[in-house]
């Protein structure tokens, strides 16, 4: 190396050191602690309401045993994004909650919908909370393919909205025969492993002490 050379890396040493610095400096998001009488809202479709297993398996009823604080379920089986932003306002102000766990977007899919609109949809959902200071964590729904995986739009919105997100579980789950009830739903263990895995998530983002 010549010495030229040699001085203009000593010369970038300071703004190199300064990317690891801010990359190590930069947060995950975080949630507000929830208080134990704050409600937890799970909103989405037939994977919040639990479609193939009973009432009180659901994940949303699961994870309020977990977590010690009221969880409403408010899935509705066969919902689209647009019909879920439509209703959201309603249940968010009937409910006043402090987190709001969106899971939605699965019936898009089936139904071949734009992306670009289902990820509009959501990402105007957490902007509905958001306007009435509720918190928001996203679970991301598998995409249609050869194999079971997250669809990139919900790591997108999540990066951009800054807001945690349980990406890999849901499709996990339904890759696994032995944790569903069907193609497209979980049974009662699958629902409990996705609530081990919003539970873990709520903790590792400062939701729960």
């Amino acid at each position: 190396m010549t010495i030229k050379k040699s001085l203009n890396v000593i010369l970038l040493l300071p703004a190199i050191l300064a990317v690891f610095v801010l990359a190590a400096c930069q947060k995950p998001a975080s949630l507000p602690v929830l208080g134990k009488s704050d409600v937890v809202v799970a909103f989405g479709d037939s994977i919040t309401f639990g479609t193939g297993a009973g009432p009180q398996e659901s994940y949303p009823a699961v994870l309020e045993q977990m977590i010690g604080r009221k969880v409403i379920n408010a899935g509705v089986p066969g919902e689209i994004t647009a019909e879920g932003l439509s209703r959201l306002p309603q249940v968010l102000d009937t409910e006043k909650p402090a987190l709001l766990i969106l899971c939605h977007g699965g019936n898009d899919t089936l139904r071949q919908l734009s992306r670009e609109q289902t990820a509009r949809n959501i990402r105007e959902m957490v902007g509905l909370a958001r306007q009435r200071g509720v918190a928001v964590v996203l679970i991301a729904v598998p995409s249609l393919g050869l194999w079971v995986s997250p669809a990139p739009m919900y790591r997108d919105i999540a990066k951009e909205l800054k807001i945690p997100l349980e990406e890999k579980t849901l499709s996990g789950i339904l890759a696994d025969d032995s944790l569903k009830s069907d193609l497209i739903h979980p049974n009662a263990a699958g629902y409990r492993r996705l609530a081990e895995a919003v539970a873990a998530l709520l903790k590792k983002n400062g939701a729960l002490d």
